[in-house]
């Protein structure tokens, strides 16, 4: 049997006229709200009210930052400004202070352990082993079949 593969899925289909369905619902609730504005506040302050309105969505609507839309844009800064960051810091002895130093403050090179091949292998089979475990895999041999 032959399955048709969908095409261009990345794509939204254009259900109202040249817009999509998010498109007409951004510029339907600017355009309402600044129907709101024109109806219950006089054009003086009706115009400085609309006038962000009617930016913010036209800018939902239409433009888009790095090829993605608006949202998904404020959406991820709103998750980066309230979200947890993780900061690691080394600090780093800078080529004045260390030449301002006298040398018998100077730091000593730390000692990276070596490891032997045996000790690597244990290591890598303890590893294997808890993953084994966590994933439910027994190696005992089944005797029912």
């Amino acid at each position: 049997m032959r399955y048709q593969v969908p095409q261009f899925i990345e794509v939204e289909d254009k259900i109202f006229g040249p817009l999509t369905l998010k498109q007409f619902i951004y510029l339907a609730a600017g355009g309402g709200v600044c129907l709101i504005f024109f109806t219950l506040l006089p054009w003086y302050v009706m115009i400085p009210l609309s006038i962000p309105v009617v930016v913010a969505a036209l800018a939902l609507a239409f433009y888009q930052y790095n090829g993605r839309p608006l949202l998904v844009a404020i959406e991820h800064a709103f998750g980066y400004f309230v979200g947890y960051k993780l900061y690691l810091w080394k600090q780093r002895t800078s080529m004045a202070t260390t030449a301002s130093a006298p040398a018998a403050q100077a730091p000593t090179a730390m000692a990276v352990p070596t490891m032997t091949e045996s000790r690597l292998k244990d290591l890598a089979w303890s590893l294997n082993i808890k993953d084994r475990a966590t994933m439910g895999i027994n190696d005992a041999p089944r005797e029912d079949l």
